[in-house]
């Protein structure tokens, strides 16, 4: 896997990866919320992180990390590519060349929140709504201790 920064022209697959992602991993979502979503993501905050992706050896992306000010605020990992690593990949990119140490995860969400806990992130905090102020608690996280990935 390379890690590369992403181009405008390629945000179309990421926003692909990501509803597949979301599908697969954000059962607590409805198709509303979802559909809400998508062009926040794809027409904003694309725009607003720093974008990087994981290719394979053959130029497919395989998944991707947003951040912004230290904070991851989006990691997404295709669904068939999923506990290969690649998360992991991104996440040490984001927390060692982009300077990540924090990230929230969606509570309803514990495969996320296993993940960065198991990469060295504890919970600080909690919020009771997203940031679009919908009823889906927040977990707040911190970098404490860089885990070998």
């Amino acid at each position: 896997m390379n890690i590369e920064s992403v181009s405008k022209a390629e945000h179309q697959k990421l926003i692909e990866i990501w509803e597949a992602s979301v599908r697969a991993t954000h059962d607590f979502l409805s198709e509303d919320d979802l559909q809400q979503l998508k062009p926040l993501i794809l027409e904003q905050y694309f725009d607003v992180v720093n974008l990087t992706c994981a290719k394979t050896s053959t130029g497919e992306i395989a998944g991707f990390c947003g951040v912004h000010d230290g904070n991851i605020e989006m990691l997404f990992i295709a669904p068939e590519l999923r506990g290969q690593g690649i998360g992991a990949l991104l996440a040490a990119h984001a927390i060692s060349a982009q300077g990540a140490t924090k990230v929230d995860v969606n509570e309803q969400n514990p495969q996320a929140l296993g993940f960065y806990q198991r990469i060295g992130f504890d919970v600080t905090g909690r919020s009771p709504t997203d940031g679009q102020d919908k009823p889906y608690p927040l977990l707040h996280m911190t970098l404490q201790k860089v885990q070998q990935v």
